[in-house]
């Protein structure tokens, strides 16, 4: 199995991959630089994909790394967690895609009309589906909080989750049925999620470490 590495430095973070005759995916343009016998190949999907690609933001060709070497991936002032999915889906956010295993299958998935409605995107929004066996590596703001939802729901208001296991149900709704009690809450909408299953929640970004580290610099 390839070895992922979150490296953090000076509070940057990017991936290090360790592969021995072994695969990866990784997000488009998402390279930074690769060493040793290492080669990397970009096969074009269907004609299907490629279209749902095109009404998404997700990428439609994520280039194959192969061989035994390091390959980097481009820092971010974001961060990174390692995802080991074990047969059952999982579905990603948009953007939260980052690599994976080549064990790892990586599909598309379409969310629910009224849900990608009001969420902004029209009536068709395709996030990533990961399934199979390996490790998957997602783009995070900030630290990531495993959440295990039993029969329980979590409501959360923004993109805060970054994935969710299938079985997870997810709705977008208003946050109150009365037209002056959402005037007055200050929320627009949140997004409902329903156990049983798991979700990854960022709702911390580690931007603001940055900042923090800023300002006490800036002091006299």
């Amino acid at each position: 199995m390839a070895d992922f590495e979150i490296v953090t430095q000076q509070n940057v973070r990017f991936v290090r991959a360790v592969l021995r005759d072994e695969a990866i995916r990784a997000e488009a343009g998402a390279l930074s630089y690769m060493r040793g016998a290492v080669s990397m190949s970009a096969p074009i999907p269907g004609p299907l994909t490629l279209m749902r690609a095109s009404l998404s933001a997700e990428a439609a060709i994520r280039p194959t790394f192969r061989g035994t070497g390091d390959v980097f991936l481009e820092p971010t002032l974001g961060g990174y967690y390692a995802l080991q999915v074990n047969e059952k889906p999982w579905i990603l956010d948009r953007g939260a895609y980052w690599a994976s295993e080549a064990s790892v299958s990586v599909e598309v998935h379409r969310e629910k009309v009224m849900n990608a409605y009001w969420t902004g995107a029209g009536f068709i929004d395709f996030h990533t589906r990961v399934s199979g066996t390996g490790k998957v590596v997602l783009n995070a703001p900030g630290p990531v909080e495993e959440i295990d939802l039993g029969d329980e729901e979590l409501a959360v208001e923004g993109r805060a989750v970054i994935a969710r296991s299938s079985r997870v149900g997810f709705q977008v709704q208003r946050p109150s049925r009365g037209l002056v009690s959402r005037g007055h809450s200050g929320e627009k909408q949140l997004r409902v999620y329903r156990g049983p299953g798991r979700v990854l929640l960022a709702k911390t970004p580690y931007w603001s470490e940055l900042l923090l580290k800023t300002t006490r610099d800036l002091r006299p």
